[in-house]
């Protein structure tokens, strides 16, 4: 089920709502119920995949009673290792099965083995799979820390889990974040209305932003020759703005979703555009995962205390698993690599590094640019398209034929400029408070209204994310 469709707004929202407000009053009762409504907004897209999830949560919630309980240092690491190889084997399996098998089968047929027979692909990945994974793994690994205590009950670490808002697309939620508010939550009309504005703002830029730059990125990515350096530039610059608005409309719209419900959810954009460094932006872009890489992988690894060549290696290490965690492509891989490399050299050079010569304005242009590069890896179908795009942003073809793409689509265009400009002038809403009057209602009502119009005559799309 997906935020953006009138099944979501029209039906299942209001039912939740009606059910959780009107019907039920403790907080053990509303826990239970958005439990079974999660699953049922989960189980949407295939039910079958409700068991994976309900066998992976009750896994962890065991594990985790029995390591706050013993002592024995030997059983905790035991346990410690079992969860670990249990979350990272089906997420393994899942995520990258089909990788390894296309590989193995085009390995043998290059081979041209007689008996070889090829290997079955088209595994089904799980929605959300990567996000309730690294969820459930950060509960074990804090109680074996021992900086939280296990869940009271069953429904409530049930709740943590599946909770609608955050379920399929992140942020990555941490039990600690909502311990505390799953016992006992806030309800009033200023938090309901504030939910609206997160929902409405990730709806407006979902629809009208992110849905709309998207051709011109796809024209870029999809074509079959090289392109002219102007609209290599307009799709690289596409994707750029696409990803962006697409991935922080869902962030906007769980918090939203979240504050409606009683919860506050987690930042995970703040300008990530705005950026003087690379480091800088890994601050700013998709804060729950940069945070849940730095507390559960940089850090155990030895952070920046083993030496300045461990240092570079770690940040390396770390960024190069954060690509493989969103797919298994070797442009995932190179991604995370190129961005493991950018910021092993800032720490390197510091403030000999070339950005910091430059006046602000010029860090966050360059930086912007590094991290449009980067993206033309993450968008590519593989590493040769990955390769012509970049070379077409130079004017490089490679023999190939120059196809014009005539994107000069003046409403493309002109939601790419908006988009451009607001992304990297101005302050996310994270950024402002916000202030609730007349002025807001008018404009947030209309921000609905065109919303719902939207969602009512044109095809639903689904959010990038979901194929992480």
């Amino acid at each position: 089920m997906l935020f953006n469709s009138y099944i979501f707004l029209f039906f299942y929202l209001p039912i939740l709502l009606i059910v959780y407000y009107g019907v039920l009053k403790t907080i053990k009762a509303r826990n239970a119920w958005l439990t079974l409504m999660s699953y049922v907004f989960y189980g949407w897209w295939n039910p079958v995949f409700c068991l994976l999830m309900m066998a992976s949560t009750a896994s962890d919630y065991v594990i985790g009673k029995y390591l706050y309980r013993t002592e024995s240092p030997a059983k905790r690491k035991l346990l410690m290792t079992l969860t670990i190889i249990v979350n990272l084997s089906v997420l393994g399996f899942f995520k990258y099965y089909n990788f390894f098998a296309e590989s193995l089968n085009g390995t043998f047929a290059w081979l041209d083995l007689p008996i070889y027979a090829p290997i079955i692909t088209g595994l089904i990945l799980p929605v959300g799979i990567s996000f309730y994974t690294f969820e459930s793994l950060s509960y074990t690994i804090d109680i074996y820390r021992r900086e939280v205590k296990p869940a009271n009950n069953l429904v409530d670490f049930f709740c943590f889990i599946s909770l609608f808002p955050h379920l399929v697309a992140g942020p990555i939620m941490r039990y600690v974040d909502l311990d505390r508010q799953l016992k006992q939550r806030d309800h009033s009309e200023g938090k309901f209305a504030v939910g609206i504005v997160f929902l409405v703002t990730g709806l407006l830029k979902k629809l009208i932003i992110a849905d709309n730059v998207a051709p011109l990125a796809d024209a870029v990515f999809n074509a079959p020759a090289g392109t002219t350096v102007g609209d290599a530039w307009l799709g690289a610059l596409a994707y750029t703005m696409q990803i962006y608005f697409d991935f922080s409309a869902y962030s906007d719209m769980a918090v939203g979703l979240g504050l409606m419900i009683g919860f506050e959810i987690i930042q995970n954009f703040n300008s990530p555009y705005q950026s003087v460094s690379v480091q800088d932006f890994w601050r700013r872009w998709h804060i729950s995962l940069s945070s849940w890489l730095r507390d559960y992988l940089y850090v155990p690894l030895g952070g920046n205390r083993k030496g300045k060549y461990r240092t570079y290696l770690n940040l390396i290490l770390v960024m190069l698993l954060g690509g493989l965690w969103h797919g298994a492509a070797w442009t995932f891989v190179v991604w995370g690599l190129y961005h493991g490399v950018l910021q092993a050299l800032e720490r390197a050079l510091g403030e000999r590094h070339p950005l910091k010569q430059l006046p602000v304005w010029g860090q966050r242009l360059a930086t912007f640019l590094l991290v449009l590069v980067g993206w033309v890896f993450f968008r590519a179908a593989d590493l040769p398209t990955a390769f012509r795009v970049l070379g077409n942003l130079v004017g490089y073809h490679g023999g190939q034929p120059v196809q014009p793409l005539d994107l000069a689509q003046p409403l493309g265009l002109a939601f790419l400029t908006f988009a451009t400009i607001v992304s990297m002038s101005y302050p996310n809403l994270w950024q402002q408070p916000v202030r609730l009057n007349w002025r807001t209602a008018v404009v947030y009502g209309l921000g609905l209204v065109v919303s719902v119009v939207l969602i009512m005559t044109q095809q639903n799309s689904p959010f990038l994310y979901f194929q992480f």
